[in-house]
């Protein structure tokens, strides 16, 4: 089969030149995404021999691995593989993604972390990616232990149907969410990660914080009568239960009590205004999707 290997890179040169070399033994395709680094990430990598894709500045993580998918995709590859150039994993770990795909028992494979025995993930970034992954599985109805790992091999069918369009890191989460929905075959295997002092790591607060808000993009797009509609609901009842209060006291009384009042109007007015943008939003991602067909 015709392998590549994507790396996205920003700033890499240290690690990028011996990754490379050991890439080699494995497959002589190696598709490097120069996330608009200003050292030389680029130049080390075209003169050991990869095929180079350059981002005038600095897009993203999601804008690296997009660019990565595109190109294998226009050079028809039966299996990509995307590898992070900080030197975490292990070059020897490419057989264990790829053999679901190349036995037809899996169109995307991931390479988990705590599947192994060896798991040193670090326990912040541990919990981190637990909290990530509970999201995700929510969401796409999976059973998946590390939603976020880099390490992941498609198959030909998913570089074809799949178009991943985030910039930022929440694209991990996305391709799982676009591959659930066409009923890609999602596999795991167990991979090892080595942490070190000079491995590059994305801030785990801003990391975590676009993974959360591109799930919730995209789960708000899929599902609007659940993401909107269940919100409004809770609001507008709310809102009824403060509105009536406000009026039995009034009719006791004779007087408003201002606070409940606002609570009550308020939550009447933002949970229809919810309500509405569900049907609107449901009716409107409908039409498109019979569009499509």
């Amino acid at each position: 089969m015709n392998l590549a290997i994507g790396i996205p890179a920003f700033n890499e040169e240290k690690n990028i030149a011996a990754i490379i070399l050991k890439l080699k033994k494995i497959s002589n395709t190696i598709i490097v995404c120069d996330d608009g680094s200003k050292d030389l990430t680029s130049l080390i990598s075209k003169e050991l021999g990869a095929i180079v894709i350059s981002h005038e500045k600095n897009l993203g993580y999601g804008a690296a691995i997009k660019s990565i998918f595109f190109k294998a995709k226009e050079m028809n590859i039966d299996i990509l593989v995307t590898f992070d150039a900080d030197g975490q994993h292990k070059v020897d770990d490419i057989n264990k993604v790829t053999e679901p795909i190349k036995n037809n028992e899996a169109d995307i494979v991931i390479g988990s972390r705590f599947l192994g025995k060896n798991d040193n993930v670090p326990k912040y970034r541990k919990l981190g990616i637990k909290v990530i992954t509970g999201l995700t599985n929510a969401t796409v109805g999976s059973k998946i232990s590390d939603a976020q790992s880099g390490f992941r091999a498609y198959s030909n069918n998913v570089l074809k149907n799949l178009n991943p369009s985030e910039q930022g890191m929440g694209i991990s989460t996305e391709i799982l969410i676009k591959a659930s929905k066409q009923n890609f075959r999602i596999a795991e295997v167990p991979i090892e990660i080595l942490y070190g002092e000079d491995t590059s790591t994305h801030h785990p607060v801003s990391h975590g914080a676009s993974v959360i808000l591109s799930t919730m993009k995209f789960v708000s797009i899929d599902r609007p009568l659940t993401f909107y509609g269940i919100p409004g609901v809770v609001l507008f009842g709310i809102g009824l239960f403060f509105v009536v209060w406000t009026l039995q006291i009034f009719t006791e009384t004779n007087k408003v009590i201002t606070n409940i009042a606002l609570l009550g109007v308020g939550g009447v007015v933002l949970g229809a205004l919810l309500m509405v943008a569900a049907i609107i939003l449901y009716s409107l991602v409908s039409v498109v999707r019979e569009g499509k067909h």
